[in-house]
């Protein structure tokens, strides 16, 4: 516009009326003429060029026996085979070739019941427990876990046809007897245990044998899942990386399959707030030595 011709003198309108008049500044119209330099960011570019990290950043997600990490595991993931870039650097290469995990979005949510935290300062304190559904060969199947929410450890699973109040038990079942040596009256004193308000969960049966232990109920708030979001968050990378992406035939062989997974799972899935360790591996370092020996 500024190189048109006036009708009413001939002369070229000029670039300082065009801009005056359509109230733009000058400075930005000549910052968009000139050609842009390649923006980069300053400073030494890392150990790898960026084709190269993002070939191993492909290595590592390909290697890796879960699906739906996020570059902050894959970032420690690298620190583990000796490449050391940054965080950031490697959020951006995953975003720019569309690998990171998908996510979801939902509605705004109004004020939470809970605003505090679930994650214990020690391990054997504060256990989560859920249910979820999964399909074999012999129709609709009840798979109920149980987590430690300081570890993160997956301390009992199990597949039922039936999802009642006692197989609801059996995840605890199985943690108590492996962490607190035996199965007796008042033999997990000092624990609680958090869940839903499902019919399973409120159950006397259930109630009954969880003080029968000396387990602690402790429900989580009515329409607040984050109540129990460490049940909830181990049920998701169960679904993504075995529940969705299997199929099972039979419900034992599910329920074999859930063991080997919680192995997998407690030695070698990272957990950010721990330093990236396994929630094995956090078991160990706060259990004392003479439980170590033993």
């Amino acid at each position: 516009m500024s190189r048109a011709l006036s009708p009413s003198n001939g002369q070229p309108y000029g670039l300082a009326r065009v801009c005056r008049i359509w109230r733009v500044a000058r400075a930005s119209v000549y910052r968009h003429l000139r050609p842009q330099p390649d923006r980069q960011r300053r400073g030494p570019v890392g150990p790898l060029p960026d084709l190269e990290l993002t070939a191993e950043i492909r290595t590592v997600l390909a290697a890796s026996p879960f699906h739906g990490e996020g570059h902050r595991k894959v970032w420690a993931r690298l620190r583990m085979k000796g490449i050391r870039t940054s965080l950031r650097r490697v959020l951006r290469l995953m975003r720019e070739h569309d690998l990171l995990a998908p996510s979801r979005t939902g509605p705004p949510r109004g004020p939470r019941n809970h605003d505090g935290t679930i994650i214990p300062a020690a391990i054997d304190t504060l256990w989560g427990t859920d249910m979820t559904t999964a399909w074999t060969g012999e129709g609709p199947t009840a798979v109920f876990v149980a987590v430690d929410h300081h570890s993160a450890e997956c301390i009992g699973i199990h597949a039922s046809r039936h999802g009642t109040r006692f197989e609801a038990l059996e995840p605890l079942r199985q943690g108590v007897r492996e962490h607190f040596g035996g199965f007796a009256k008042e033999i997990a004193s000092g624990l609680s245990v958090r869940h839903d308000h499902g019919s399973q969960y409120m159950s006397r049966a259930f109630q009954d044998e969880l003080r029968f232990l000396g387990i602690a109920s402790s429900p989580a708030f009515v329409r607040a899942p984050e109540g129990n979001g460490c049940a909830e968050r181990f049920i998701r990378t169960l679904k993504e990386n075995l529940l969705w992406v299997r199929r099972f035939d039979t419900i034992e062989e599910l329920r074999q399959a859930l063991l080997t997974f919680r192995d997998i799972y407690n030695s070698t899935w990272l957990i950010a707030r721990h330093g990236f360790q396994t929630p094995k591996a956090v078991r160990q370092n706060q259990l004392p030595s003479a439980a170590l020996a033993a």
